[in-house]
């Protein structure tokens, strides 16, 4: 995985893209749809049925990824997952 460093990207420019980065834009979806993060619009809103696609993608990826992934990104794949299952669940509680 790359170093902090190497996603510090100058102004105006976008980061160095590598497998981290887009487990993490996925990550950053799923907490859009569960309403914990705003959306592009500013606005939170939450769509249960998206939060859920977001997770199936990321076990998709566990699931063909595995055994090809760094320690790191092994990690940062399973403890994501842990993390919004179980917020996915308390959400799907609260409605």
């Amino acid at each position: 995985m790359s170093s902090q460093g190497d996603r510090d990207a100058a102004p105006g420019q976008l980061p160095k893209l590598d497998f981290s980065i887009f487990v993490m834009s996925i990550i950053g979806s799923a907490h859009v749809h569960l309403g914990d993060m705003p959306g592009p619009d500013g606005h939170s809103e939450r769509n249960l049925d998206l939060a859920q696609q977001d997770i199936e993608l990321l076990t998709l990826l566990e699931e063909k990824t595995k055994g090809n992934l760094t320690g790191e990104e092994e990690r940062l794949l399973t403890q994501a997952l842990d993390e919004l299952r179980e917020r996915l669940a308390e959400v799907s509680k609260e409605t």
